[in-house]
């Protein structure tokens, strides 16, 4: 047996068959709960695979998955890996241009996609090369154009691929892509080996211990330990991060509970209903209208059974934390960092107060200067690098791949778009991403100290931060911020105010949008490049752009503006 994924999984399959695996909290259509055991699971996992190798897909062969949260996404990634079919996330908020541009650049060849999503499969496959097999989870709407090609409902996809495994010999070297965002510029599809894979995304067995030596010793280890411990990832599953926790339950023997979507009341309910021991979100986006439903309508709830909440992909502010631990003190509360090119790379050390994200690194990752990829000295700014388990690059973009991925010692790194320095130490401060990093006036400003600084104003909700043409300076400071409800509209001077006792004064904002929402990606990532627009093309005194036409995301507060919104104000 190697490190391989669908091995793994199956070699704890047969030491705790009976043991529950997966629950759907909402399942789709009916909203009651779905529970799949660990052999339940497998079995169905074993259906779809044979269906799709039935069906003349082959191996090495790419699949979408352009879901929400089911028990049906998880288990066709498992059919991926069984059949040694590639999984490709796709996100489920892309709009036909979108579709037609990841279908064709992940070379899709199968897709399993949400039936609410029919006229935007359909509107895409006609410019779409090589997508030939399509499975839909659930009805289309009403009214709704069919593809050109026939899609097989799950159900039926399911029921006619036989429950026993009987797969041809699997490898480490077996391919899982995880595309990005695309906040920052089109995404790009990371390719993991599922050994590299497993170590790096999934702490190779135990993120917080001792990784395997081997890969028996996975299912030794969850046949020797217990049960009870309950991950519930709250993202989308097509959020890397959320599918990784899923796996790290999995290679435990634990379960993994899902929502569609997430919707904070219904999640705190969750919690307590299915005694959740952990919890992983996206920062403030997710935490505060968690903290805000506990202290409101769900508050009593039950979370005694909550042992930590962990945040990657967005890092959760003093103020945040704050709120919520006044309410649930004894949840410990993690700030986590790693991406989709390196994994996990550390936790965040430190009290919530702290105003610097600062992490004790794995010894993996280092700080290394952008160019040379020497190791920076104490002090001094650098691009966060990793070693070893990372990557082999971004599928379809060589160029890409030639400036991210490097060799150094005989080992393959990955630079990360991070700036960072390193202490006497080791301890690592983030500064932020180097792409989104504001030169103004020849001083460096990197928008996620700024955007905590702001969230610490009791008024303010939720901010992002973006740099803004100046024709003096280069560019200059702007703040987009959504207030809470009801909250007096600050002016800038207030804002300013509040700022100057927190950072540096070339830091501080020079310009305020109040925009009805913040737009984040479903994942509760930012979005810098709504914010820039935003910022760039409202004038103070006129209205500005609203948030901009097309489907909005769905934060975790206030619902999105749509195209008639309410225009931002400055």
């Amino acid at each position: 047996m190697e490190y391989n994924l669908a091995d793994l999984f199956e070699s704890v399959v047969d030491v705790v068959p009976g043991r529950e695996a997966l629950v759907s909290a909402d399942h789709p259509g009916t909203g009651a709960v779905r529970r799949l055991t660990y052999a339940e699971l497998d079995a169905a996992a074993n259906r779809v695979a044979h269906h799709l190798l039935d069906s003349g897909l082959k191996a090495g062969d790419h699949l979408g998955l352009h879901l929400y949260n089911g028990t049906e996404y998880l288990q066709t990634v498992l059919a991926c890996l069984k059949a040694r079919l590639v999984p490709v996330n796709v996100n489920y908020r892309y709009v036909e241009e979108e579709l037609v541009h990841l279908y064709n650049d992940a070379d899709l060849a199968a897709l399993v996609f949400d039936g609410e999503f029919t006229g935007r499969v359909a509107a895409a496959l006609p410019r779409t090369a090589g997508l030939r097999h399509l499975i839909r989870v659930g009805p289309a709407p009403e009214g709704a154009p069919e593809p050109s090609v026939t899609p097989v409902a799950y159900a039926d996809a399911e029921a006619a691929g036989s429950p026993e495994r009987g797969f041809p010999a699997r490898s480490a070297d077996d391919l899982f892509i995880i595309y990005t965002g695309g906040t920052t510029g089109m995404p790009k599809g990371v390719m993991w080996r599922s050994e590299d894979l497993f170590f790096a995304g999934l702490g190779g067995g135990a993120p917080t211990g001792q990784p395997v030596a081997s890969p028996q010793e996975l299912a030794e280890r969850v046949a020797a330990g217990g049960e009870g411990l309950v991950f519930f990832p709250t993202p989308p599953l097509m959020h890397g991060t959320s599918t990784l926790t899923a796996f790290i339950a999995f290679n435990y023997g634990q379960k993994v509970v899902v929502h569609r979507k997430f919707v904070p009341e219904e999640v705190l309910r969750t919690i307590a209903a299915e005694r959740v021991t952990s919890v992983s979100l996206v920062g403030d986006a997710m935490l505060r209208p968690l903290a805000d439903a506990l202290g409101g309508p769900l508050a009593g709830t039950d979370l005694s059974s909550l042992f930590a909440v962990s945040s990657s992909g967005a890092v959760l502010s003093g103020t945040v934390r704050a709120q919520f631990l006044a309410l649930a003190p004894k949840v410990m509360l993690l700030n986590n960092f790693g991406s989709s090119e390196s994994g996990f790379n550390g936790t965040a050390t430190g009290d919530p107060t702290d105003r610097a994200f600062r992490l004790r690194m794995n010894a993996r990752t280092r700080v290394v200067h952008p160019v040379t990829h020497e190791p920076v000295p104490p002090g001094e700014p650098g691009r966060l690098a990793q070693r070893g388990h990372v990557p082999l690059g971004y599928y379809n973009d060589p160029a890409k791949t030639a400036e991210t991925f490097f060799r150094r010692d005989g080992e393959r790194w990955v630079l990360l778009g991070d700036m960072a320095t390193v202490d006497e130490e080791g301890l690592v401060t983030v500064l932020g991403r180097g792409s989104q990093c504001i030169n103004t006036g020849g001083e460096k400003v990197y928008p996620e100290e700024v955007e905590q600084a702001l969230k610490a104003h009791p008024d303010v909700y939720d901010a992002l931060v973006a740099g803004v043409p100046d024709p003096a300076w280069g560019s200059r400071v702007a703040a987009v911020v959504q207030l809470r409800a009801g909250a007096p509209e600050p002016t800038l001077e207030e804002i300013q105010s509040h700022c100057r006792t927190r950072l540096a004064g070339y830091k501080i904002p020079r310009r305020l949008v109040i925009t009805p929402a913040v737009q984040r990606s479903p994942s509760g990532k930012a979005d810098y490049r709504w914010a820039k627009a935003v910022a760039t093309r409202t004038t103070p005194g006129q209205p500005g752009p609203g948030a901009g036409p097309g489907p909005q995301p769905e934060p975790a507060g206030p619902p999105a503006p749509g195209p008639d919104a309410t225009p931002p104000r400055t």
